[in-house]
């Protein structure tokens, strides 16, 4: 048993030598073993999932079929339905920089992923099934090709599930139908607890204190996720306000302050494009 472990390790230590155009990219600049990286970034587990949109599948990543370690692939037509269940792995700092199988370049800190057949990209659902988490990621990539492992998680993506400590975790994975589910948005201020006088248009024109009112939160929790997101993601300032003047204190996510209207709708379409809906202006 010891001399097949033997022989199936070089064998793949030989393969892993030549660059496969449908696995993780290999670099010789880069490290021998997979890592995290040295310094661990600040509030990771709160990165937001991939968002799913409709894409087209992608011009690279995408042949019928293929072969790695002498076992052939055949890619998904469509990925209509498709659930999973085994065991997800993560992938981190020896690929990161590197070309990910349709051309992009592999970004570990974002939410994306690695799967063997899935049409490139799709967008999965993972849930973790030893601790109940679930998170959705974009697949970009090709991989894994160990036995019994279904996804590859990037290093974002699996410290938000909590593989990192076991390397592995049991998962299910169902692929989301971005033209028929709901897309997952960020949380936005319920329709009822809030009433906001708008300023007028004259008065927006001539502030220099021109605020958004993202969303308002019954939870510090949330209203605390929301700013990282906007500061962290969209690069966008931002502060959490107490509003005590209701019965239920809130808490009121604002983005700013913007010097004219012109500034403030870019930082709108930016929002918007990241599922912010019940936006406000406002000033304070």
């Amino acid at each position: 048993m010891r001399l097949i472990s033997t022989v199936i390790a070089i064998s793949l230590l030989t393969a892993c030598s030549v660059k496969n155009p449908f696995t993780h990219g290999e670099s010789p600049a880069r490290p021998l073993h997979d890592s995290a990286p040295l310094t661990y970034p600040e509030n990771l587990e709160a990165t937001p999932d991939a968002i799913p949109r409709i894409e087209p599948k992608s011009r690279g990543g995408n042949r019928k079929a293929y072969e790695v370690f002498g076992k052939t692939y055949y890619v998904m037509d469509s990925s209509e339905g498709f659930v999973q269940r085994g065991k997800a792995s993560w992938y981190g700092t020896k690929f990161h920089g590197n070309k990910t199988a349709n051309g992009e370049t592999y970004n570990m800190y974002t939410m994306t992923a690695a799967h063997k057949t899935l049409p490139i990209p799709t967008y999965v659902e993972v849930k973790n099934l030893d601790n109940g988490k679930t998170i959705v990621v974009r697949v970009n990539d090709r991989g894994p090709f160990h036995q019994g492992r279904i996804i590859d998680l990037s290093y974002a993506a699996a410290t938000k599930l909590g593989t990192l400590k076991s390397g592995t975790s049991n998962v299910e994975i169902r692929v989301i139908n971005p033209r028929t589910e709901k897309k997952k948005s960020p949380p936005t201020a319920p329709k009822t607890l809030i009433k906001e006088t708008l300023p007028s248009p004259k008065a927006l024109t001539n502030t220099s204190n021109l605020f958004i009112q993202v969303g308002a939160f019954t939870s510090l929790d949330n209203a605390t996720k929301v700013k990282k997101h906007l500061t962290h993601t969209l690069n966008l300032p931002a502060n959490i306000q107490p509003n005590s003047t209701q019965s239920d204190a809130l808490f009121l996510v604002l983005t700013g302050p913007y010097n004219n209207v012109q500034a403030a709708d870019e930082a709108k379409l930016k929002l918007q494009k990241q599922g912010y809906s019940k936006i406000i202006y406002t000033t304070k």
